[in-house]
Formats: C-alpha cells, sequence, structure tokens
C-alpha cells in the first residue's frame, strides 16, 4: 500500500494489481500534481479508505481476490459516488456495457498511453465538476486541472512544457530542484541535458516577469520556487 504526492490536484485512489502498471502510473499521476493511494486489490480498499478521501478510483477490472473492480465501484459508488475511471485487459463489449450500466465515467483499454489516462482523468474531474484544482504560491494560482496559471488576476499563458515544470517547482516551493530531478519528473529522461532545462526554465521565468518580481531562484544546481 502506499501514499505519495503533495494537495496540488485531485486525490486518486489507485487499484491495479501488476507492481509495474501500478508503480508507473501512480508516479505519472503525482508527476501531474495528483495526490496518489496505490494498493493492490479490493482487501487493500478498505483500509486505504480510512485514512484517504479520493475524488476519483482508477480501477483495473480483473483483481486478484473476493472482489473485482465491478464490485469495487459499485461499493464505491454507494459510498460517495465518486468518479470511476476502469483500466482493463477486459475488452469484451458485455464488459464495457457493464462497467456503463455500473456507472462508470470511462473506461481504457490495455494496452493504454498513461498521458491518455491523465487525458481522461482530467476531462471526468470537469464533468463531474470537481473543484480542488488550484495550487497557490505566492501570487501565483495554477489550475492543476484546466492547465492554466494566474498571476494575481492575469492570466500566464504557457507551453505543455513549461505548465509542467511549474506544477513540478510548486509541488515542493521553497525546496531545492536540481536539474537532474527536473529532467526525470518533468521529461523523463534520466540522462545528462542540463540545458533543455536552463532553456525551459528561461522561457518560464521570462513569461512570469511579465506580471511581477522573480519568483524562480537560480540555486546551486537547480532551483527553487520562492513562497513569497
Amino acid at each position: 500500500m502506499q501514499a505519495v504526492g503533495e494537495a496540488a490536484g485531485a486525490n486518486v485512489l489507485l487499484v491495479e494489481d501488476d507492481p509495474s502498471v501500478r508503480l508507473g502510473v501512480a508516479a505519472a499521476l503525482v508527476a501531474q500534481g495528483f495526490v496518489v493511494h496505490s494498493v493492490r486489490d479490493g482487501s487493500e480498499v478498505d483500509h486505504a479508505l480510512s485514512s484517504f478521501s479520493p475524488d476519483l478510483a482508477v480501477l483495473d477490472v480483473r483483481l486478484p481476490g473476493d472482489r473485482d473492480g465491478f464490485e469495487l465501484a459499485a461499493e464505491l459508488k454507494e459510498r460517495s459516488d465518486i468518479p470511476v475511471v476502469f483500466v482493463t485487459a477486459a475488452d469484451a463489449l458485455e464488459d464495457r456495457l457493464r462497467g456503463f450500466d455500473l456507472g462508470c465515467d470511462d473506461y481504457l483499454v490495455k494496452p493504454f498511453s498513461v498521458r491518455e489516462l491523465i487525458s481522461r482523468i482530467r476531462a471526468v474531474l470537469r464533468r463531474t465538476g470537481f473543484t480542488n484544482t488550484e495550487a497557490v504560491v505566492g501570487d501565483l494560482v495554477i489550475d492543476t486541472v484546466g492547465r492554466t496559471v494566474r498571476r494575481g488576476s492575469l492570466e500566464v499563458v504557457l507551453t505543455p512544457t513549461e505548465f509542467d515544470l511549474l506544477l513540478e517547482l510548486a509541488r515542493r516551493p521553497g525546496a531545492l530542484r536540481s536539474k537532474p530531478e527536473l529532467l526525470e519528473s518533468v521529461w523523463g529522461i534520466r540522462e545528462h541535458a542540463p540545458h533543455l532545462v536552463e532553456v525551459h526554465v528561461s522561457a518560464l521565468r521570462k513569461k512570469l516577469e511579465e506580471h511581477g518580481p522573480r519568483v524562480i531562484l537560480t540555486a546551486r544546481g537547480g532551483y527553487v520556487l520562492n513562497r513569497a
């Protein structure tokens, strides 16, 4: 059982028995600002819910134990009617229809792109009216679902990569984030490419500083998002 992330976005309960899929999806969601609690099967869900309040659940259908994803979805809907997204190899029409009959909000068949899953999660959250979407650092307001940024009352238009970089810095404001760390968390690469980070930080700074003083500070080996 694993709980990771900070409260920059929605709380996501992930139930997936394949450890490589579970860890990969959880890491990708956390990198996008979601708070993730991941478990391997239905036997761990009740304990997870005693300390974690999900805004959305991502469920595999074919789970070990006495409760499959369909049964878990029905139980979760009875508790709080939270949105449910199925990710599963069960791609038969009858499986998809059963999922939608249970009230699931989306259904993604394995193998799937994690980027597509994140896009669908955001779309479901928008449709279902999730509102706890803002990370606030100083005068910066970052909408983690709508993927927009304001500085004070003014919108700052960023590229997708610039947004991901700012969000990653905002997950730990005031903390030094090294260039290798940012390379891995934003771009998903580990090779030596510090200039890639430098170029994007420079572009991000330029846009942010059009509406106020510098907030991304250079420190030895990396960068810090100023809390003030």
